[in-house]
């Protein structure tokens, strides 16, 4: 029964006819309450459903959390494009965090903000998104309103990028990867338009010193000394949280803003998980309710990725990893990157190095976590004022624009430079390519021959355009099964009050990222929009993803970042002017629409897979899936040690399990199981192994690290499967392990 509706019901009752006059009066109020109630709860359009709201609220803010993890197995992985890092398990769940603002006075003014545990947004799978948001709520949620970013982590499930060269080491596209995460993302959004519910904003920020560094310190140093003057450090080093309250103050959840890259896990990593983003955010749920299951919590932390192109979580520096050579353990070379002439052996070292990879995942993640804490409960700003959001597409193969000088330029058709096969230190490339290959040096003959065989050679006027990156991927012009690139991009901005978010389709580095947000914030003051107080910050890579945007003193260098900066020098300043040129329309009069390329071809439509699907599963001579082979130990364990115990599997392309799980950790309570971890989270891993192809055989084996403070008592392993049989239906079973103490 609605709320409102009860009250007026509560109101009448028996009455003493003194008190009919007060009666009378409560029961008019309750009508008005019971009306101001139903008309928040209905769309202006269409009557689809907007959310509840308070006449006296300023927003209405709903938050939401989704299941998007695609196939933990046989699936390359999504960041370090390495044919060789093919997901063999799970460490811990993707998911998408869905972040709804409303405006309580006028809910159609709205925006979404996604930030989901992928590599980068994508047109592809935003589109989809937007398409199932607009069946399901008519009007209310359209590309104008919905921002689709991600965390750049590099340890999640590739092939949903719609673009080729993305795919090229994921065999293609993986539907079943794109639809996980259209699935998940659209029920974190449907998630947080249910619990929509009057309450505040407010703003802070806060520094963490060691959380990232400087992959590309030389590049950064390129840029004027009196502008890197103005700047403690060569990385942004700054954390902004944006606080979700209820109206009695009780947070409900954070969105935070930090450059850091994804790449605490390692390339040689086959686990599923959500590096140190997806961390800091299981940190925080998880302190706020210990008790819930991971993606199963009210509150909502969004850790959201800013100008992180040349940031590295490897925050020891990169050494050299050269056993037997005279250089092993010495600092890379710094213009390259390389060790005795290749990129091969210069690895960044994270923080927990000495430990592992995972350590050093934690760490970081850590980190943001216990800044957003100091932030939350710190001093903040109110937020304040009207919500809108503006976007277009930009062709940027020949975006022509005036500078501020009033020369005339233009980008290029998209292009990969030498470096770009380079890699960077957070992941070496291969053969004989390094950092910081520009036009003035000699190319491999031998690569100078073969590019024209993979991309078209590049014409005369490209080369000058994308001058001095020499051309390694012609990729603008590469149309051939399908386009290879982007060549329209979304462009986009979200404001909540004097809040104002730059929703940007690649990864900006540090200075890259404070000429943009300084130029806007410029631009956002001088135009009346907004005033002294306007705060600006940079999320990305979103909606499509384009790759790097360096300053051109950074692409003049030429390493990875510049490289992969792929519409040419001018792409920082296209990107301003047209930010810039949409400032108005953040405006609180704002009217119209503002003028669009059109937007880019679906690709999906031609896509190719040559990923082959499960043909069939089955269980060794007297044996049945799920059958223990080998059992956890007879003796106690304790805390740090790890239970492990193996089973007979099934392939878990069979079934995601989204919104549930492929193992347990379970306690025994007063006589009852009691579920008390999941594959969510990070003390446990789901690792599957392929026996024997022919005959279809396959192990799975779960561990549990045992945390410090588990409740001492008997526990379980448990494991959920499903099995494909060579003709018939996919079949769920379901298995345990000997239970175990913990003293």
């Amino acid at each position: 029964m609605n709320d409102a509706f009860a009250s007026v019901y509560r109101i009448v009752r028996p009455l003493d006819l003194w008190d009919l006059p007060r009666t009378l009066y409560d029961i008019m109020v309750g009508i008005v309450w019971y009306l101001a109630a139903f008309v928040a709860s209905t769309s202006l359009f269409d009557g689809t459903s907007m959310g509840v709201q308070s006449v006296s609220a300023q927003y209405l803010l709903g938050l939401g959390i989704g299941d998007i993890t695609g196939p933990v197995v046989e699936t390359n992985m999504m960041g370090y494009a390495s044919l060789s890092q093919t997901d063999t398990g799970l460490h811990m769940r993707q998911r998408s965090r869905a972040f709804i603002v409303a405006e309580a006075a006028s809910p159609s003014n709205r925006v979404v903000f996604i930030n989901a545990d992928i590599a980068m947004g994508d047109t592809g799978v935003r589109r989809s998104i937007i398409s199932q948001l607009s069946t399901s709520y008519p009007g209310v949620y359209d590309a104008k309103n919905v921002a689709f970013v991600g965390t750049h982590q590099h340890a999640g499930v590739g092939g949903y990028l719609e673009d080729l060269l993305p795919q090229i080491t994921s065999l293609g596209y993986v539907k079943q990867t794109a639809d996980a995460i259209v699935a998940g993302t659209v029920l974190a959004v449907k998630r947080a338009h249910a619990n929509l519910a009057p309450g505040s904003l407010s703003l802070g920020n806060t520094t963490i010193l060691d959380a990232n560094i400087n992959r590309s310190p030389t590049a950064y140093l390129a840029n004027p000394a009196a502008e890197r003057a103005r700047y403690q450090y060569n990385q942004d080093k700054e954390m902004t949280v944006l606080r979700f309250d209820d109206t009695n103050g009780n947070a409900r959840g954070l969105l935070s803003f930090f450059a850091v890259h994804g790449t605490s896990l390692y390339e040689n990593n086959t686990l599923v998980s959500t590096d140190n983003k997806g961390m800091a955010a299981f940190l925080y749920e998880s302190f706020v309710e210990p008790s819930a299951m991971p993606g199963n919590t009210s509150f909502v932390a969004g850790f959201t990725q800013s100008n992180v192109g040349d940031t590295s979580p490897n925050t020891l520096g990169a050494f050299c990893e050269s056993p037997g050579k005279a250089y092993d353990g010495l600092p890379c070379d710094a213009d390259h990157s390389t060790c005795g002439g290749t990129v091969q052996d210069c690895h960044g070292r994270g923080p927990g190095f000495r430990i592992s990879d995972f350590e050093s995942n934690r760490i970081i993640g850590e980190k943001q976590f216990e800044a957003a804490r100091t932030v939350m409960n710190g001093a903040r700003s109110p937020v304040n004022g009207t919500v809108r959001s503006v976007h277009i597409y930009v062709d940027m193969s020949t975006h022509s624009f005036t500078l501020p000088n009033g020369t005339t330029v233009s980008t290029c058709p998209a292009a990969m430079g030498f470096s770009f096969a380079g890699g960077t230190t957070d992941g070496p490339g291969a053969f004989d390519f390094v950092q910081g290959d520009n036009s003035s040096d000699t190319q491999n003959p031998f690569w100078e021959l073969v590019k024209g065989a993979i991309t078209p050679l590049p014409s005369a006027a490209q080369v000058a355009c994308q001058f001095p990156k020499p051309i390694l991927l012609n990729t603008g012009y590469a149309h051939i099964p399908y386009d290879w690139a982007p060549s329209t991009v979304d462009i986009q901005m979200l404001r909540v009050g004097n809040f104002v978010m730059l929703i940007m389709p690649g990864e900006l580095t540090t200075m890259a990222g404070r000429r943009m947000r300084e130029a806007l914030r410029a631009e956002l003051i001088s135009s009346g929009v907004l005033g002294s107080d306007a705060y600006v910050v940079i999320a990305g890579p979103a909606n499509t993803y384009a790759h790097y945007v360096t300053t051109r003193e950074e692409y003049s260098v030429q390493r990875y970042e510049g490289a992969s900066t792929i519409f040419g020098q001018f792409t920082l300043e296209a990107y301003i002017d047209k930010y810039s040129s949409l400032v108005p329309f953040l405006a609180d009069n704002a009217t119209g629409t503002p003028p669009s390329d059109l937007a880019p071809v679906d690709q999906t439509s031609k896509a190719i897979s040559l990923q082959s699907g499960v043909l069939f599963d089955s269980a060794p001579f007297k044996k049945t899936f799920g059958t223990v082979l080998v059992d956890v130990n007879t003796t106690p364990y304790h805390a740090g040690d790890v239970v492990s115990a193996q089973f007979v599997g099934a392939n878990p392309r069979n079934n995601l399990r989204l919104e549930s799980t492929f193992l347990t950790v379970d306690q025994l309570v007063d006589g009852q199981w009691k579920t008390v971890r999941s594959d969510s989270h990070p003390s446990t891993t789901y690792q599957w192994v392929r026996v024997d192809t022919i005959l279809g055989t396959s192990t799975v084996t779960i561990t549990w690290t045992i945390e410090s403070g588990t409740p001492f008592g008997t526990y379980r392993l448990s494991y959920f499967g499903d099995s494909k049989p060579l003709i018939g239906s996919i079949s769920s079973f379901s298995s345990i392990s000997s239970s175990f103490t913990v003293s």
